[in-house]
């Protein structure tokens, strides 16, 4: 796949990626929208017959809360346009399938980092075989760990962009697991929304 963003240099990266989004199918205030209704749910949700509730009786670390985001976002798009948006049923899938044209699918991207997202260490190998194609949209949102007080915690960021799978650096230990994104490609390829 040819990276959009070919033949720019970093300075015109923000126009390119303004263009991206308004060419998608879904609206970024939607999309943001989603994000916000998606983690208000998750704390009025009942767990079990007594019920336990999180906030209340659970406080779940943040690879949990991440977890909930990447399986309850799709399924909310899912539920508003059925036949049109799915959530991933195999490995070589985005996160969000747009049914209509793959080249619209959304990979999510979650950290309770109050500005960084991460992916896994094959985000950032080059030359291997793919599961998926690492290029295209991306959903990055930022939320807040449990901090024991009263107050829930809440979604801090929600970006919206493009992301190439060059994008991604891996950590320098052969052990490492994780890869990151140079602080010019979060700025000018993640845009905060609502736009």
């Amino acid at each position: 796949m040819i990276s959009p963003y070919a033949g720019l240099s970093v300075y015109q990266w923000v126009e390119r990626t303004r263009e991206l989004i308004l060419k998608h199918p879904l609206n970024s205030t939607e999309l943001y929208a989603v994000v916000h209704q998606v983690w208000q749910d998750i704390f009025l949700s009942s767990i079990g017959s007594k019920p336990f509730h999180i906030g209340t009786d659970l406080f779940p670390r943040p690879q949990i809360m991440a977890y909930l985001l990447h399986e309850l976002v799709p399924l909310e798009l899912e539920r508003r346009y059925p036949g049109y948006w799915r959530r991933d049923l195999q490995a070589s899938e985005k996160d969000i399938v747009y049914i209509p044209d793959d080249t619209f699918s959304i990979e999510i991207k979650t950290s309770s980092s109050s500005r960084n997202i991460y992916g896994n260490r094959s985000y950032a190998q080059k030359g291997n075989v793919p599961k998926k194609e690492k290029s295209g949209y991306c959903l990055a949102v930022n939320f807040q760990k449990f901090a024991g007080s009263a107050d829930a915690p809440k979604v801090t960021l929600v970006r919206f962009g493009w992301l190439d799978h060059e994008d991604w650096i891996g950590q320098k230990a052969a052990t490492g697991q994780q890869s990151r994104l140079p602080a010019d490609v979060e700025q000018y390829k993640l845009l905060e929304l609502p736009l």
